[in-house]
Parts: C-alpha cells; structure tokens; sequence
C-alpha cells in the first residue's frame, strides 16, 4: 500500500500533550474539510507535490531519524487508504504514534489495543466554517492519553468551546485544551474567559512553531 506523503521532517511537536517533544512528522495529503483558518491548506491542493511511499520505507525514515515519537499529520491523516497498517508497523516497531486528526473522520476502526495511537482531535469551533462535520461519538473513545483541541478564532468560539466541553467533555480522561488561531484573538482574553467558566481542567496552548519560526514556514 502506497501513501501520498508531501513532508517529512523532524521538529518540536507544537501542540497537544507532548507540546515541545522531538517528534518525526509525517504530513499526507488531502482533508475532507476546507477550515478558515488552515494554515496548511497548500497540502490540500489537487496539484499538491507528494511522494508516493509504502509503510516500510516510511517506518525506516523514522528508525534512521533517532527519533521515537512520531506525528502523522495533513491535511487528515486517517484519509489515507490502509493507513491503519502503516500506524500498526510504526507502533510495532517501537515508536510512540499521534494522530492529528480534525475531528471529523471516526475514530472506531483504530481503537485496537495493540496498534491504537495518541490521538490530536479537534473540535472544530464555529470560525472554521466546519462545525457540522464533527463526529461528537468520537469524545468517548478518548483516553488519558488523547487529547481534544478547540481552536479559538474569537468570542463566539469561545462560547461554543464551553458548551460542547459542558456537554462532552466534564467527567473526560483525555487532555483539553484551547488555542488562539494565530493573530485573532488575544491569548488574555482567553485566559479571562477560562477564568469566569471556572475551566479548570483546561490549558492555554500556543502553537509554539509560530513564535520560533516564521509562521508561515514549513517543514517545521
């Protein structure tokens, strides 16, 4: 099985509950949703340059990289045909394995106990225009190793993030965490309004590649 692969590169993980880590990432091409605010949307492109690789040339990158935790990333990942034997060999071969996935594709086919990986989910909040495609059923499969992200554009967002943590998440093993779209909206204000709903069990989370890189440079 053959996987459309548009970047490999080694880098800090910029979110989630590994945040700061070493991780090999794996970026794939294509997502099922067009969000606002995507800031890698060149990987979504038809015309998207790729590298058509299988499972064991990709799982040799990562042995070769010295690094053992490993990032799958797009676009969305779990669209790739098959990519459950790719998650499978990279576990086995010792590695630790996130997924960030956007929130939409159902997480039920990867829940096997020997091959399941760290879950990245996002919630997607009303500024990204995808909201309708959440897959809510997905909130109780996470564990304490997963994590759930909303990604805040503004207020509304905000509102939207407390009622669906209220409703889904209260009682929830898995991290949660809020983090600004980059440039819209002040990390304050956020602070403030995690402060008001009395969301203790949430961390403030900045997309630390954007503050050391240039945001708009990839491969990082």
């Amino acid at each position: 099985m053959k996987y459309e692969a548009v970047e490999r590169f080694l880098s800090i993980n910029g979110e989630g509950a590994h945040a700061g880590e070493l991780a090999a990432f794996i970026r794939f091409k294509n997502c099922n949703l067009n969000c606002s605010y995507c800031d890698t949307s060149w990987a979504n492109q038809p015309d998207a340059p790729f590298t058509l690789t299988d499972a064991d040339a990709l799982c040799e990158w990562v042995k070769d990289s010295g690094v053992r935790n490993v990032t799958l990333t797009g676009g969305e990942p779990l669209l790739q045909a098959n990519v459950k034997e790719l998650i499978t060999k990279l576990i086995e071969q010792g590695n630790r394995v996130e997924i960030e996935t956007n929130g939409s594709v159902d997480l039920r086919p990867f829940m096997d106990a020997r091959s399941r990986p760290v879950f990245t989910m996002d919630y997607k909040l009303p500024s990204s225009g995808m909201e309708k495609a959440m897959c809510v059923e997905n909130f109780a499969l996470l564990n304490a190793h997963d994590s759930v992200k909303f990604v805040v554009g503004g207020a509304e967002d905000l509102e939207r993030a407390y009622e669906i943590i209220t409703a889904y998440l209260t009682d929830a093993p898995c991290h949660i965490f809020l983090s600004p779209v980059f440039g819209q909206i002040d990390p304050a204000r956020m602070v403030e309004f995690m402060q008001e709903k009395g969301l203790t069990q949430v961390r403030l989370q900045l997309q630390l590649h954007k503050f050391i890189w240039d945001p708009e440079k990839r491969g990082v």
